[in-house]
């Protein structure tokens, strides 16, 4: 039989009915001869709440204990999941993530999976029982500690699985029909997307798209695994992700796929750097040395006066301070003038393959938000993605402009957002 591995979100768990809902689906996939592995979430906001439990606790949780504390949110939901299943008539085994084989680094928080060994799982299959698997968590290699994946880490986990199992499909059921081509929150009129490249969805995650993880369709492209994204609140078509979406088909692909935005990130300009070789190597590694992920870098050309250039670059916000303190010890090293700090940000990218043979989508793109009144501060490019930096204030308007501009938009309201949270 051809195994099918699903992934269930807080919001399609979030209390005994949907667990019930979950089930049923579940069933029905066992029902239609496949086998069937499920890799669940923590049910509703339970994991925000753990996490509020432990500030209150202690304002710098150890690391270690917060992964053993938050773990225990998807080990809930898979044993209720499993219960729900056996008054269904059908059996269920459920699994932690190490029990499942997930192997990973020893990086507490954001731990990234380097193996996955399935051989419980494949005998549970074998024996003719319905795995569940707690999603977002593994064990440390080195360690043989439990680690955590960070957030989206439970579509990385059943995307893992899928890859280990040689799986047909990836099924991630979240409370929207699809990807859009635009937050169904923002624009009610965003269109539904039948197929989309791994390309372009790996620029719509990283660009701030929430539907899926940027980590679960890196594995998703690397193994071949096709994506299906769809709500557990209908029996809608989703959308596929897939490595040719034109396959199949007689039409070309849309020029551009949608408008992602991001609200998470901040700017931080390093203010009057000598313009030496070796002096942004320096600032760069002292954030490597913090575990920053940078974003977007823009260098100003030097003044010919002072021979001094400012570097502003972004980055999560989380990651702000910690960024701003790295630098303050280099300041003295590196002779720069002074750090400017900006958290009131936001980010929209324009994403599309088709934008690689098609000229004027730049000066389209840029024409649309002038005419909405919303300036741009950084600009960023890729072969099929264009991302600008605006006040945060102007995202929203900056999100619709774009979207209408490029005729993305639905002449029917398809984007229902079933939880709340289009997650």
């Amino acid at each position: 039989m051809s195994i099918v591995v699903q992934k269930y979100g807080g919001s399609s768990l979030a209390d005994a009915d949907a667990i019930k809902r979950v089930a049923r689906r579940i069933v029905e996939t066992k029902k239609a001869g496949h086998d069937v592995v499920v890799a669940v979430s923590a049910m509703g906001d339970s994991t925000d709440e753990l996490l509020d439990l432990a500030h209150q606790v202690s304002p710098l949780p150890p690391a270690r204990e917060m992964d053993m504390l938050l773990t225990a949110g998807e080990r809930i939901s898979m044993a209720l999941v499993a219960m729900a299943i056996s008054d269904l008539g059908f059996t269920a085994r459920s699994f932690t993530g190490s029990q499942a084989g997930v192997i990973t680094d020893a990086v507490h928080g954001k731990a990234k999976i380097i193996d996955v060994t399935p051989g419980r799982i494949t005998t549970a299959l074998g024996d003719g029982h319905v795995v569940i698997v707690a999603g977002f968590q593994g064990v440390s290699a080195d360690t043989k500690e439990i680690t955590t994946l960070g957030r989206g880490g439970t579509d990385t986990t059943a995307v893992a699985l899928a890859a280990a199992l040689g799986a047909e499909v990836c099924e991630i059921y979240t409370d929207v029909d699809g990807v859009f081509s635009a937050d169904p929150r923002i624009v009610r009129t965003a269109r539904k997307l039948a197929k989309v490249s791994y390309e372009e969805m790996l620029e719509m995650a990283a660009s701030g798209a929430k539907i899926l993880h940027l980590r679960c369709v890196e594995y998703g492209r690397r193994y071949g695994i096709p994506i299906h994204v769809r709500s557990s609140f209908s029996q809608l078509q989703g959308t596929w992700v897939v490595d040719d979406p034109s396959e199949g088909g007689t039409m070309e692909q849309p020029i551009i796929a949608g408008v992602a935005h991001d609200r998470s990130e901040a700017k931080i300009t390093v203010v009057g750097v000598p313009d030496k070789v070796g002096e942004a190597a320096r600032i760069f590694e002292a954030l490597a040395e913090a575990q920053t992920n940078l974003d977007m870098i823009v260098q100003n050309v030097s003044a010919v006066a002072t021979g001094l250039t400012d570097i502003s670059f972004t980055l999560p916000r989380s990651d702000g301070q910690a960024a701003m303190a790295a630098l303050a010890r280099i300041q003295a090293e590196v002779g720069y003038e002074k750090l400017l700090y900006d958290d009131r940000i936001g980010k929209i990218s324009l994403v599309g393959a088709g934008m690689r043979s098609h000229p004027g989508i730049t000066s389209k793109f840029f024409a649309s938000l002038a005419s909405a009144g919303v300036n741009i501060d950084m600009i960023s490019t890729s072969e099929i993605r264009i991302s600008v930096i605006v006040a945060e204030d102007d995202v929203d308007e900056a999100v619709r402009a774009t979207h209408t501009a490029f005729d993305l938009d639905s002449h029917e309201v398809e984007a229902v957002v079933y939880g709340g949270t289009g997650r």
